[in-house]
């Protein structure tokens, strides 16, 4: 039994990676078009505290701890995995970093922009959009999948395949190109969820420098103020309700608009 159990698994699996390597991506825009491995890592380090592995001189405020990041295609797929600091960062962020890559990217179209970050309040028991954290699983068989000394590398496992999920507080946001055309997303875990969407926010401009297709922080409108009245996607704090995410305790900090524009 535990022989065909094993075989059925390794048949869904190869059906899985076939099936998402035959869809195409929304866009047209597919991981050849996107920062490389070797990109997303040092952009990485750019944008994390130096307590964390990285060279950030502005603190996020957080917990100072090591990081994963994933960023994803405009169809959902897996272009790349890192992951930055001295020592291991928390193995189930890796996951969560993917999910939220996944989140910003599935609900950020050529119109707005939704941060995970904006998600919180609204998924809350009563809220608009209670139940989406439920919807969109993350595919178990690609999370997990791959030796674990691969994590992280630039041969990380989910590479290539479709992960899923649905995560709801800070860390994901969606990437544009200068025609304000959703190309993909980023995902960012390790720390409170305050300082992972601080240091998305750092990651998303480092990576327009390395990705001339990019450009820093800019959106086509979202629900949270930005320097036009088209909105941004900005991680906002106050009472749950509204688009608002929670505090965190001490990482308050909203990041500045900077380089934001719509």
């Amino acid at each position: 039994m535990k022989k065909i159990n094993l075989s059925i698994a390794a048949v869904l699996l190869m059906s899985s990676a076939s099936a998402f390597a035959a869809n195409s991506d929304r866009s047209g825009v597919t991981c050849a078009n996107l920062p490389t491995y070797a990109q997303l890592r040092t952009a990485l380090a750019a944008s994390v505290n130096a307590s964390a592995g990285g060279t950030q001189a502005t603190s996020t405020q957080g917990f100072g701890l090591p990081m994963w990041a994933t960023l994803v295609d405009s169809s959902g797929r897996v272009c790349a995995v890192a992951k930055i600091g001295g020592t291991d960062p928390w193995l189930g962020s890796r996951v969560i970093s993917a999910q939220k890559a996944n989140t910003a990217n599935a609900f950020s179209t050529n119109q707005i922009a939704l941060s995970t970050a904006n998600l919180f309040s609204a998924v809350q028991p009563g809220g608009s959009l209670y139940g989406l954290q439920h919807s969109n699983p993350v595919n178990t068989l690609v999370a997990y999948r791959g030796a674990a000394t691969k994590f992280g590398a630039a041969d990380d496992p989910m590479v290539g395949l479709r992960i899923g999920g649905v995560n709801v507080f800070g860390g994901g946001l969606a990437l544009y190109n200068s025609a304000k055309q959703a190309v993909g997303a980023i995902g960012v875990s390790g720390d409170s969820s305050c300082a992972d969407h601080n240091i998305a926010w750092n990651l998303r401009a480092a990576l327009a420098l390395a990705a001339p297709t990019l450009v820093s922080n800019l959106v086509p409108g979202g629900v949270s103020p930005g320097p036009t009245a088209a909105g941004s996607d900005n991680i906002q704090y106050g009472a749950v309700g509204g688009w608002n995410h929670a505090n965190c305790s001490g990482t308050n900090t909203v990041p500045a608009l900077g380089a934001l524009t719509n």
